[in-house]
């Protein structure tokens, strides 16, 4: 073959040959953004997220606190009140020693809770030497009285005047009460004041008991109880904890019997835990 025509050939078969790609070069790994965790444990609805589950409570969110914000850490919890915060017929841990519990870390829990109590019988007790002391140590005090009050007014004729005379005092005395541990401890103390979801019987021990009729005059005793309860906290600065909703639902629908003791006037394992966890979501930790 010709130089020329050889030149030739070798000019046209490169131009031919096929382009070689380059090997492709691995993009460096980019780090997925990191997620924030959220600052507190979000409650899961309706019950606040805890290491406490309610096996069998009805789907309720907890109330809003009545008052400002304001955040609880380790500390001494004080309990004032009657037999549900004394644990009575549970045979179980009572929702103060179980909020006490929740908090990171733990707080020290004081039970000083009485079965039978009145609101009266609670005010009394800032008289004794060895309450007092505790109360001077408290970061926290849970108030839950009042029940009993209008249960005897409940048990004596079911007369909506005897209900508004002992809701009365209910008010009066919780004031008090509340205003006295400010004036021991103006800064250092919070205080919860807590309603009922029944001042007797409910579910299917209290319908049994009570009849319809009955039942429906527990509920207007009930309502007198917590309201009296409500405008005391918002009296003295307390903040009120609802727990209707918890064992009866927002229109008292459900049915609260899977929540309460064999005698259907006090909460078991898990109406505590449903107490606890609304206490614990009324205040947050930090």
């Amino acid at each position: 073959m010709r130089p020329c025509a050889l030149l030739l050939a070798l000019i046209l078969a490169g131009c031919s040959a096929p382009a070689q790609p380059l090997p492709a070069q691995p993009l460096p790994a980019q780090p997925l953004p990191a997620q924030p965790l959220p600052a507190q444990p979000l409650p899961a609805q309706p019950l606040p997220a805890q290491p406490l589950p309610v096996q069998s409570a009805p789907a309720q969110s907890a109330p809003a606190p009545s008052v400002g914000a304001a955040s609880v850490s380790a500390g001494t919890i004080v309990t004032l009140g009657d037999s549900v915060p004394a644990g009575t017929a549970c045979d179980c841990e009572p929702f103060p020693d179980l909020y006490a519990a929740l908090l990171s870390p733990p707080a020290r829990s004081i039970n000083d809770a009485r079965p039978g109590y009145t609101s009266a019988d609670v005010r009394g007790q800032l008289s004794d030497a060895s309450v007092r002391a505790a109360l001077g140590s408290a970061t926290v005090v849970l108030i839950m009285a009042g029940a009993n009050d209008l249960a005897d007014a409940f048990d004596n004729g079911r007369d909506e005047d005897a209900y508004r005379a002992a809701a009365a005092g209910v008010r009066q005395n919780v004031d008090a009460t509340v205003a006295a541990i400010h004036q021991d401890q103006p800064a250092a103390v919070t205080v919860l004041v807590l309603g009922y979801w029944n001042v007797v019987k409910d579910g299917a021990v209290g319908l049994a008991t009570y009849g319809a009729d009955g039942e429906r005059s527990a509920v207007t005793a009930t309502r007198y109880a917590d309201d009296a309860l409500r405008r005391a906290a918002g009296d003295s600065g307390a903040r009120y904890v609802a727990t209707t909703a918890l064992f009866d639902g927002a229109r008292r629908d459900q049915d609260p019997t899977d929540l309460l003791a064999a005698d259907g006037d006090h909460p078991n394992a898990d109406g505590h835990r449903a107490i606890a966890n609304a206490v614990f979501a009324a205040l947050p930790t930090g």
